[in-house]
């Protein structure tokens, strides 16, 4: 059994040059990717950068804002955001503190690999490698999830979720 230690007494300064008032701390890295916490102040930032790398910025404590290329958000506790490979990306406090998982994946999105994708799908109780076998196409749909209700009540104006 192995256990790694991170949160409080176990972070650093962390981030690109021009970080402030971000600790962390790595809990797992290897050759598939890097995982970490990070800890922000109140008033942090780690400034816009972007590296070749998928990432997943997770939220578990508190709130602030990220930057993907030209959007800015809001978010809070209980959100992710993909930072693309090869985006400029960032994230700030201002008056609250937040703390969020960095999961890095190294190499290049195999998705359609799997056949996310390019649309195939199981079929209802079929088994997996006789469906795999068929290939069966799905059909292409639009769709989208439907805004949570804090979503409804939040706005450009407003301070940060709590």
């Amino acid at each position: 059994m192995e256990i790694r230690r991170f949160g409080v007494g176990n972070r650093r300064p962390d981030g690109p040059p021009g970080t402030t008032g971000v600790g962390g701390q790595v809990i797992h890295a290897d050759g598939r990717g890097t995982v970490s916490e990070l800890a922000f102040a109140r008033r942090a930032s780690v400034e816009p950068h972007s590296n070749p790398n998928t990432t997943w910025f997770i939220v578990i404590e508190g709130g602030g804002m990220v930057r993907v290329g030209d959007e800015r958000a809001r978010v809070a506790a209980g959100e992710a955001v993909l930072w693309p490979a090869g985006v400029i990306h960032a994230a700030w406090t201002e008056l609250t503190e937040m703390r969020a998982f960095v999961v890095e994946l190294a190499g290049p999105d195999d998705a359609h690999f799997r056949g996310i994708l390019d649309g195939r799908t199981l079929a209802i109780g079929v088994g997996v490698a006789a469906a795999e076998a068929a290939d069966t196409p799905a059909e292409k749909a639009d769709g989208e999830l439907a805004a949570s209700p804090a979503d409804a009540a939040r706005s450009a104006l407003e301070g940060e979720p709590i």
